[in-house]
């Protein structure tokens, strides 16, 4: 087991399709959450795609469910459009400050934690998903994570989507309290979204982000699809009306599931 311990909420007293789950993460050194979901519609057998969700800063693993509401997202869409049912894994980003920006750190692997053990734990709870298609998005750092951590993990992920997102881990600094120097970063990968996304250019999955027109964030995104399209590399991005918060995330949540369903058909 790729986990000394791990403790799984029971399925008569958690909410209907939800496991709660903590491990002991050999990449942060402690205990570590993330929340689940399972719709109700999923096959008893064979093949569940996996969809990672990643919060943004302040927040923790059941933020996308009890503040975005993303499984009512998904049976919304699967009832309304036939949507493929899908497994959502909403891990937390390790708890580090007010984000870890989902970065390998002196003291803890955060960027690990994601790629590599999240899966892992969601197989070991929901065996269906081990052979499925795995996607990755996320929200502002989370939209960030999915994008770089995407991008560096290109043969891991069938596509990828970003709500939102920083580009660049010094964004960051838009919201945290940490001073960048605090982070103590140890990556070896570039920490630009861009330079990620140029780096594997040639391996891409499918790439899309969106972003609010009345966003802090949204210069950056507008710039990043400028040097995507300069660098030929292929994405969707759009822009809609909104902000930076989760009324505007609940809506566009929409958009992510689809562009992932429409690799599956």
């Amino acid at each position: 087991m790729p986990f000394r311990t791990i403790e799984v909420s029971l399925p008569k007293f958690a909410p209907p399709g939800v496991s709660f789950v903590t491990v002991k993460s050999a990449a942060l050194k402690r205990r570590a959450d993330l929340t689940l979901y399972v719709p109700p519609t999923a096959p008893d057998h064979g093949p569940l795609p996996l969809v990672t969700l990643l919060h943004g800063v302040f927040g923790s693993h059941w933020a996308w469910m009890f503040k975005g509401g993303a499984h009512e997202v998904l049976n919304r869409l699967i009832t309304e459009e036939n949507l493929p049912p899908m497994m959502l894994a909403m891990p937390s980003d390790g708890l580090w400050g007010d984000g870890s920006a989902y970065a390998r750190h002196a003291e803890a692997d955060y960027h690990h934690w994601i790629v590599q053990e999240v899966p892992a734990a969601a197989t070991l709870v929901d065996p269906r998903i081990a052979r499925g298609p795995r996607f990755l998005a996320g929200l502002s750092m989370g939209g960030y994570g999915a994008l770089r951590l995407g991008a560096l993990h290109a043969d891991k992920f069938n596509a990828i989507s970003a709500h939102s997102p920083c580009t660049d881990v010094a964004q960051m600094m838009h919201f945290v309290e940490e001073p960048l120097e605090q982070f103590h970063l140890t990556e070896d990968e570039p920490m630009s979204a861009f330079e990620c996304l140029r780096k594997n250019a040639h391996c891409l999955p499918p790439v899309r982000f969106d972003c609010g027109n009345e966003d802090v964030l949204l210069e950056h995104s507008r710039l990043l699809h400028h040097q995507l399209q300069h660098a030929g590399i292929p994405h969707v991005y759009q822009e809609f009306p909104g902000g930076h918060t989760w009324d505007y995330w609940h809506e566009h949540l929409a958009d992510t599931l689809r562009f992932f369903a429409k690799t599956l058909w």
